[in-house]
């Protein structure tokens, strides 16, 4: 197919002229952004590891497996954590709970996780209905092999001994009460609850936090229900 003469856009070389031809305007520009930053030099490297750094709320670091109220690991073996888990880092082994438990029906008799393969995305953790798996603020994880990183069911209730009353546990929302961090969270304004009927097409505002009730006890069995 021919290309018409007006869709294409010639484009000319400007000339260039004496003082360009010398480089000289490049150069002293280069000069005025170095002298700039000599002049208002603030320092960015971090002395670590004599410095810390100051992690964020939502860090997420090495993981821990919670303990209960009795001290036992917290697990019930459900397999959600694993199931979750995109880079399937979690191997657990169920086995039935010892007869003094009488609030669950299995623990984990075996719980390896691949530090090393994680990916540090928080799933495990958003999956887990007993709140047994959470990450931490450790991001300082080194070892000599990569055996040392492969944390098993007592290397990760180790960590849950050495960070449960630490002041930089992350930011997160617990079953029950938040963590250390809750002074930071502010829980949104519910609003009255809404009816919406299956029949109302109409675009409306929603504030944040509204609850939606509907008439139908199941709506999204219906297709034609509003959500």
């Amino acid at each position: 197919m021919p290309v018409a003469k007006n869709d294409v856009m010639w484009i000319e070389e400007p000339e260039m002229g004496f003082w360009e031809m010398t480089f000289l305007p490049a150069i002293v520009d280069g000069l005025k952004t170095t002298i700039k930053h000599v002049t208002n030099y603030q320092p960015v490297t971090q002395q670590y590891p004599e410095e810390k750094p100051v992690l964020p709320l939502h860090y997420r670091g090495v993981h821990r497996l919670n303990r209960d109220e009795k001290g036992r690991v917290k697990c019930v073996a459900c397999m959600l954590c694993a199931t979750a888990c995109p880079a399937d880092c979690i191997s657990i082994e169920a086995a039935a709970a010892p007869p003094d438990w009488p609030d669950r029906d299995k623990f984990p008799a075996s719980f390896i996780l691949d530090e090393l393969r994680c990916i540090y995305c928080g799933m495990c953790e958003e999956a887990c209905p007993v709140d047994a798996i959470e990450l931490t603020h450790i991001y300082d994880l080194t070892g000599e092999s990569r055996e040392e990183l492969i944390y098993n069911r007592e290397k990760l209730l180790d960590v849950y001994d050495k960070t449960k009353d630490d002041p930089r546990d992350p930011l997160r929302t617990r079953r029950g009460k938040l963590g250390p961090a809750a002074e930071f969270s502010t829980l949104p304004t519910v609003a009255p609850a809404t009816q919406v009927t299956p029949g109302d097409r109409s675009a409306q505002s929603i504030a944040p936090g509204t609850i939606h009730t509907f008439n139908n006890p199941h709506p999204f069995d219906d297709p034609g229900t509003a959500r």
